[in-house]
């Protein structure tokens, strides 16, 4: 692997903003947005890397034609391995380098697709370079349930189709999700720069790209990312988050209305001194969605 071809760390922190909609349904709970214990919302990794997934799959649509474009890609090594259209019985077929150099979510997030595998086929494609981490309200959410009708009724008796309190939305909530780019998984899974930067761009476009009738309002608001120096790191991962996490305006409790909750004014003054201090370890805290 040539110099340009390293991996650096990575630390990023996704600030989706959610209003009157249901940014990650809870299977165990009739769909209700996920909550904790503490009343605060819950987005999981899975749900976002799904939509990153999906926007890759879909070779047709316009966006990933230009990300190809602009990216240079290859033709090839871009397939979903997590997709409904993937037949287990090929994937058996495939030796490890195959299965690395076809799928692009397996360099990228690894897989446990085949781990009742062989334990040299999994040992190195479980873990992979990208690790998101739970997305989380910054305060506790409030859920609104309303009843919806349809005019094409679901019985043949009935004139309108109604479905109870199945309308589950949030009013608002700010979730924070933080990600990483381990460098060292990037040998074992041979996930490449341009694997990175594909990434990377598409952050911007998940929820854009991806909106439905539950999910109407949920987009990133700030994705900061900040790129180390070396693959190892050479920054606190923790001390990043914790400045670009934003705070409530006058000390503000409870649920939250709107982003104007949150000192704006505040955020960016703690980036700005941030920066003074990564000088010569990282690169600037940079925002992806100034990339779309």
């Amino acid at each position: 692997m040539s110099m340009s071809e390293i991996i650096n760390r990575g630390t990023g922190l996704l600030l989706i903003d959610v209003t009157n909609s249901n940014p990650n349904g809870d299977p165990d709970r009739e769909s209700d947005p996920r909550t904790r214990q503490d009343g605060r919302g819950e987005i999981s990794p899975v749900s976002f890397k799904r939509k990153l997934r999906d926007l890759v799959e879909a070779k047709d649509s316009p966006l990933w034609k230009e990300l190809a474009e602009e990216l240079n890609l290859p033709e090839e090594g871009f397939d979903i391995l997590e997709s409904k259209t993937t037949k287990r019985s090929d994937i058996r077929n495939l030796s490890s380098e195959e299965l690395l150099a076809k799928y692009w979510d397996v360099r990228v997030f690894g897989t446990t697709f085949l781990e009742e595998e062989t334990e040299e086929k999994g040992s190195f494609i479980t873990s992979g370079v990208v690790q998101f981490g739970l997305g989380v309200s910054l305060d506790p959410i409030k859920i609104e349930r309303m009843t919806t009708t349809k005019v094409l009724p679901v019985e043949d008796d009935k004139s309108k189709g109604m479905a109870p309190l199945a309308f589950r939305i949030v009013s608002y909530g700010l979730y924070a999700m933080p990600f990483f780019i381990n460098a060292t998984a990037a040998q074992k899974t041979h996930c490449t720069k341009k694997d990175i930067e594909l990434l990377l761009r598409l952050i911007p476009h998940a929820y854009k790209e991806t909106a439905s009738y539950v999910r109407p309002q949920v987009d990133i608001r700030y994705a900061f990312y900040v790129e180390h120096n070396r693959a190892r790191g050479t920054y606190n991962d923790f001390r990043i988050i914790e400045v670009l996490t934003p705070v409530r305006i006058a000390g503000g409790t409870g649920p939250a209305t709107s982003w104007k909750d949150y000192d704006e004014t505040a955020l960016q003054h703690s980036i700005a001194r941030l920066n003074e201090k990564l000088a010569g370890k990282t690169a600037p805290v940079v925002d992806l969605m100034e990339t779309l």
